[in-house]
């Protein structure tokens, strides 16, 4: 994050969403600028720590004009996931563990993630969880150059408990609006042009209750310099 402050600002000041979900901060709030955590017409949440991890969530006082209360559910580890309540939908920002240093772990997250949506809907809520959930649902979100059988973020047993947190009755925004693209990623490796030849994965997703009701849902391959390309979805809150 503070390698890409500039850039980062740049873009909120244009753009102006009513929601800014970041993931891999790799900063403690102390060690961020004035600038970003005073964010100009927004109420900001900061949740990192010192060059590892970490999560943010902001909104724009202008969309949301009372007083968020944030938080963390009981599973959040490594500054990993933060939420938000906006009348009856949660939502919330969220950083998967890769799982190269410890795969357990990363399917330990997911699996208390499965049990999280499930508990929200059965009270009543609708969810938008949005992030780097760093895995690819099927085999057509990785480029046929970059598949690897039993590579971490292809497993089998990743993606059949990604269906399982979709079959709660989440949508993958992503996919619903771009169904026939085999091209669609969101993330490149930084080396051998991978970005500028889309040879990637996708890896960050929106994924929303159905009840929720979607206009839209892209990727931004051309903006910003991370390996991991912003996206963005607009759709109506409950």
């Amino acid at each position: 994050m503070r390698a890409r402050e500039a850039e980062f600002l740049e873009w909120v000041t244009v753009d102006r969403p009513d929601i800014v979900c970041l993931q891999e901060i790799k900063a403690e709030p102390t060690q961020l600028s004035a600038h970003l955590c005073n964010l100009s017409n927004y109420r900001c949440y900061w949740h990192g720590g010192k060059g590892y991890s970490g999560v943010a969530l902001h909104l724009r006082k202008d969309a949301f004009p009372d007083d968020p209360s944030f938080s963390h559910p009981d599973f959040d580890h490594e500054h990993r996931i933060v939420e938000v309540e906006l009348g009856a939908t949660i939502v919330a920002s969220i950083y998967v563990p890769n799982g190269g240093k410890d795969f357990p772990a990363k399917m330990r997250f997911l699996e208390a993630l499965d049990r999280h949506v499930l508990a929200l809907h059965a009270a009543g809520k609708t969810v938008v969880l949005c992030g780097d959930f760093n895995v690819t649902r099927e085999e057509r979100d990785v480029h046929p150059q970059e598949r690897k059988p039993g590579a971490i973020g292809q497993r089998p047993e990743e993606r059949e408990l990604f269906a399982r947190i979709l079959s709660r009755g989440l949508e993958d925004l992503g996919r619903a609006f771009d169904p026939d693209n085999d091209s669609l990623f969101t993330w490149w490796a930084p080396w051998r042009n991978m970005r500028h030849r889309n040879i990637g994965w996708r890896l960050d997703y929106v994924l929303a209750s159905r009840e929720l009701i979607a206009k839209r849902c892209e990727v931004f391959p051309e903006i910003g310099t991370s390996d991991h390309a912003p996206v963005v979805a607009e759709l109506t809150l409950i």
